[in-house]
């Protein structure tokens, strides 16, 4: 055989080349490298003049091991899940239609309703401490309200809103004015009741104003618009000293009092009571919602997120919906100011930074974009693990965000519609990965203004 023989055969791939080609081998060792990261970032802190001490003990045999071995035990199971996933849903298709022919009739629908509205009535004051039911209304109750009212933004009508947080401020210090906690006093001071009305008028007042010359924008022009409508609001919250009291905020908001006739009552500093107000307020948000959603109005908002283009050729103006989403949204985010102003009874300016906006975000992502029970989900677990962090010292929480955006990252990888998505939502999304369509319900149209 000569040389040039030799040079023509095609060359066989060895065993390693072919165990390096292989998906499954490439995808654990990118479990074992996120394992190595997660060592790191969650190794003791540096130290000032040594600049390898974290990375050092970071990478010590046991921690790293730890963090390795968790890393590869999830990436395991991820392929087990892959290669039986087909088996799995098919043995377990029956048993899914069943339930969802079972979930279908109207009386067990209402009969899960019932029974779950009595355990949120019930279970709070039977179970929960004073912490919890704190967490239960500051944390949850509030943050599920704004993660409703940005779903009616960002998942019905398909726009990224990052400045949605500066509505909650401007309900908040709405209410501090007509309460008097302001250095500008009202000509008359209102019982917090009649404060709410007021409060969504300004909020929804406020969503038009930014919606009517910047709706016309797209994808991430839009976000970076209302981004900066959010740091104006605390930029003009802090500086505003005569009229918003700067950065020492407002104190002495009183909380909310009910005098019917004979009938007096005043909330005070325990949490429950706010609890079951919220519960109210917030059942009669999420019926309208519903109810809003397979409207008229919420089948142009599907469509104007879909296919913007096309459905202004079907006669709906895009402008006007878009405006009705921000309003309404807003008005949400007012209301939730109000709520969180009486029951501190203090606002200040670093309460309503940009960095809240995300964080309602998440909530409807993590939760699913376009679902109401999704944002309420999302905002529960998210926030009942941050308490949970804050209460036993389990993590630095300077370093929570980074675990939420480690948490993001997989569940955009694996779980793109979100824990409890929306029937649309994740139909898109099915048919976006079989080459059908696109699921980025937020990006401008290729070629459109703004693309």
């Amino acid at each position: 055989m000569t040389a040039l023989d030799s040079l023509s055969r095609p060359v066989r791939p060895g065993r390693v080349h072919q165990w390096v080609r292989d998906a499954r081998t490439r995808r654990l060792l990118g479990w074992a490298v996120g394992g190595v990261v997660a060592a790191i970032v969650t190794g003791p802190e540096g130290r000032l003049g040594q600049p390898a001490y974290s990375v050092s003990h970071a990478l010590r045999p046991g921690h790293l091991f730890l963090c390795v071995g968790l890393a590869l035990a999830v990436g395991i199971a991820f392929e087990v899940w892959l290669r039986y996933r087909g088996q799995l849903v098919t043995a377990a298709a029956p048993a899914r239609a069943e339930v969802l022919r079972t979930w279908r009739r109207a009386p067990v629908r209402l009969a899960t309703y019932a029974v779950l509205l009595v355990l949120l009535i019930v279970l709070p004051g039977a179970l929960l401490g004073s912490y919890w039911q704190g967490v239960l209304v500051e944390q949850i109750g509030i943050y599920a309200l704004l993660a409703l009212g940005l779903n009616v933004v960002v998942g019905f009508a398909g726009l990224l809103d990052l400045g949605y947080i500066a509505f909650y401020a401007i309900g908040a210090y709405t209410t501090a004015y007509f309460t008097g906690a302001l250095p500008v006093h009202p000509p008359f001071t209102l019982n917090l009741f009649f404060v709410i009305p007021l409060a969504v008028a300004a909020a929804m007042f406020a969503g038009l104003i930014l919606g009517a010359p910047t709706l016309r924008l797209r994808g991430d022009y839009l976000a970076i618009v209302t981004l900066g409508f959010g740091e104006i609001i605390t930029i003009l919250a802090v500086n505003m000293d005569s009229i918003t009291n700067g950065a020492r905020g407002a104190f002495g908001i009183p909380p909310f009092s009910l005098h019917l006739g004979p009938l007096k009552y005043q909330w005070g500093l325990t949490s429950l009571p706010y609890y079951y107000l919220l519960l109210i307020f917030g059942a009669i948000i999420f019926l309208l919602f519903s109810l809003l959603e397979n409207s008229r109005v919420g089948r142009a908002w599907t469509a104007i997120r879909e296919d913007e283009v096309a459905a202004q050729a079907c006669g709906i103006p895009p402008v006007k919906y878009k405006l009705m989403a921000f309003a309404i949204g807003a008005s949400t985010s007012g209301f939730a100011g109000v709520l969180y102003a009486s029951k501190i009874s203090y606002i200040n300016p670093s309460s309503f930074t940009v960095t809240f906006s995300i964080l309602v975000l998440v909530f409807v992502i993590f939760g699913g974009m376009g679902s109401l029970v999704g944002s309420i989900v999302g905002a529960a677990v998210l926030q009942t693990v941050f308490a949970y962090v804050r209460k036993n010292n389990t993590v630095d929480p300077a370093d929570i965000y980074i675990y939420v955006g480690a948490l993001l990252i997989v569940m955009m990888i694996f779980r793109p519609q979100g824990i409890v998505p929306s029937r649309r939502r994740a139909r898109e999304i099915g048919m976006a990965e079989h080459g059908v369509g696109s699921a980025d319900a937020l990006a401008a149209p290729v070629g459109g203004p703004a693309a």
